[in-house]
């Protein structure tokens, strides 16, 4: 009886925490965001010009940008539909109960996850579906809503303690942004590209059995000593995604793949290794990578000198992001303009939901906004990504980014590197034998727990 009280102790705590934290951060939804007209605008290798014949600034409002469309020959709307299109993984809470917790959100501390999501996400479109894919709908998400959501959020809140109070289930408050949108006629590629929408949308569910969902990736967490509620680092988060990858099972999942850098250096031969690895189906066909690197990009505060190469990055098509942020507070960072970047953030909590339904709904995983911030305020520990279709990709892709560290450093030692050669030819000790469940080997233990204190060495 006693552990039934505490169980519901911590329901209640939850729910005001997942509400106070959606108070917290709701402002950021709502804020207007501002960009130059004179300045180009990068979002994942993709650059969108504002220029008019008037001087000024570009609100990131909806409202705003619909009215200055045609001044600019549609590149705003452009922008807009590429931006919405990529896939936005929030906070969430009300969903199944985390295995060895009470939790069932994750509010205030699940945001690297959910950057680190959002990254794999955008690899797996890339994959699936290229650059160029846009969401159909992405300009029919009522911007309008990001008035009301600071309301809403209030009125969640109130219906959150009564509720509470009452012992019961919180009551479900609708709003107009998770209304579906207008069905359109579609051809057969359209109708194929939104089935693989919907299915990597679905990787990320917030239930046990997703691939990529919250629940998988803190299990995986747990072998790096990591639990639900702790907070994650971007070097640990990219450990477990390698590890969620590695662990999939849906046939889909086959042809990709994850490397991490050790040590800030990319080993060519064991990324090509991966790539060249067998498919579950005996054919040798060679499996797509998404290269992670975590790096920090100065001390305790970011060395501003990395700023053009960390421009330089976002502007490849094949990068696939960027899991960074403020100090404790993550951020997806997938573009940038003059010296602010752009990105997309989690830390607004919205309603679980089920995506194991048929035409679940899909608005609530498109940003309908994006955000802007100094370079100069993130936080110098990230993991940057690539994405690389085949191993000729990933020479190409080598060597076009060594040109750019070496360019872009003024030190001696550039921000990491790629050498020839497996890292075992560089007195790396192999990993051992792992027994048949065990998912992280010995040294990839080590190294998580020294990545989750964030300590790299500076040269």
């Amino acid at each position: 009886m006693e552990a039934t009280g505490t169980d519901e102790v911590e329901k209640i705590k939850s729910k005001f925490m997942s509400a106070w934290h959606n108070m917290k951060y709701s402002w950021v939804l709502k804020t207007k965001t501002y960009f130059s007209r004179n300045s180009p605008v990068f979002l994942l290798g993709k650059c969108y010009h504002f220029k008019t014949d008037e001087s000024g600034e570009l609100s990131g409002d909806g409202s705003n940008f619909d009215k200055i469309t045609t001044e600019i020959s549609g590149n705003v709307e452009e922008f807009r539909k590429d931006f919405i299109s990529r896939i936005w993984l929030t906070y969430r809470e009300e969903f199944p109960q985390i295995k060895g917790s009470a939790l069932t959100t994750d509010c205030g501390w699940g945001c690297t996850l959910r950057t680190g999501q959002m990254l794999l996400a955008q690899g797996l479109m890339l994959h699936f579906l290229g650059r160029a894919w846009v969401w159909p709908d992405a300009l029919d998400i009522d911007n309008s809503d990001a008035e009301s959501w600071t309301a809403h959020t209030v009125k969640k809140l109130t219906a959150s303690f009564e509720a509470s109070l009452t012992a019961e289930r919180e009551p479900k408050i609708l709003s107009n942004h998770h209304q579906p949108t207008v069905k359109r006629n579609c051809d057969d590629s359209e109708r194929r590209n939104e089935v693989y929408h919907r299915k990597i949308i679905s990787w990320f569910g917030d239930s046990p059995l997703a691939a990529f969902g919250l629940h998988q990736l803190i299990e995986y967490g747990k072998k790096s000593g990591k639990i639900a509620g702790d907070w994650y680092g971007p070097a640990v988060v990219a450990h477990i995604l390698r590890k969620a990858v590695e662990e999939a099972r849906d046939p889909e999942l086959q042809g990709v793949t994850i490397y991490v850098a050790q040590d800030c250096t990319v080993y060519s031969s064991d990324v090509i290794d991966r790539q060249c690895s067998f498919m579950d189906s005996g054919k040798a066909d060679t499996k797509a990578v998404i290269i992670l690197v975590p790096v920090r990009l100065g001390g305790e505060r970011t060395n501003t000198d990395y700023l053009e190469f960390v421009k330089g990055i976002l502007s490849l098509e094949y990068c696939v992001g960027i899991i960074g942020g403020r100090p404790k507070q993550s951020y997806y960072f997938a573009g940038f303009q003059d010296d602010s970047l752009i990105y997309m953030d989690p830390h607004y909590c919205q309603s679980f939901v089920d995506v194991s339904i048929k035409d679940f709904p899909l608005e609530s995983f498109h940003c309908p906004s994006p955000k802007k911030m100094s370079f100069k305020k993130m936080d110098p520990s990230c993991t940057i990504g690539f994405y690389c279709r085949t191993v000729q990709d990933f020479e190409k892709a080598s060597e076009e980014i060594t040109k750019m560290l070496k360019s872009s450093s003024k030190e001696k030692y550039p921000l990491f590197t790629f050498v020839k050669g497996h890292s075992r030819d560089y007195d790396f000790a192999s990993s051992p034998l792992r027994e048949e469940h065990d998912l992280f080997s010995e040294d990839e233990k080590k190294r998580l727990k020294r990545f989750s204190t964030e300590d790299f060495v500076l040269l």
